[in-house]
């Protein structure tokens, strides 16, 4: 079977629930079709770049997929009649990554650096220090 990585944007008036229920019946679609899901990531509501159908947020959700095509495609047809899914994307990998993805160790690492003054940067003051005096 083929290996897949999956992002789909959910409305922005949709709960979070709501997108977990959308991404069980999506799973069970894949499953009905000889495939699984190895991994099922909800990266949060986001701000989008622009509006995407009158909406300005969007729910961001990523599926690691192993699946053979024909049960990608219609969990695909079914995305797009489903009027809650703003937009999706579906990439052929060779392996699937491990552990957490891009996005949630970027959500790790902003909230360790918000403990400290400064955001920890030292060249903002961020960890106490003095600051050289200006060269004018």
């Amino acid at each position: 079977m083929a290996l897949y990585e999956h992002i789909y944007l959910a409305r922005q008036d949709v709960s979070p629930q709501q997108v977990e229920e959308l991404t069980n019946a999506l799973t069970e679609v894949l499953v009905q079709g000889g495939g699984k899901v190895t991994k099922n990531e909800y990266w949060g509501l986001k701000s989008l770049s622009y509006r995407i159908k009158k909406n300005r947020k969007a729910h961001y959700s990523l599926l690691n997929i192993d699946a053979p095509a024909p049960a990608v495609a219609e969990m695909e047809r079914q995305m797009r009649i489903n009027e809650d899914i703003l937009r999706f994307l579906t990439v052929r990998v060779d392996e699937l990554e491990e552990g957490p993805s891009a996005m949630l160790q970027k959500r790790d690492r902003d909230d360790d650096r918000g403990d400290r003054p400064g955001g920890g940067r030292p060249d903002r003051g961020g960890f106490g220090g003095e600051r050289r005096p200006r060269r004018f």
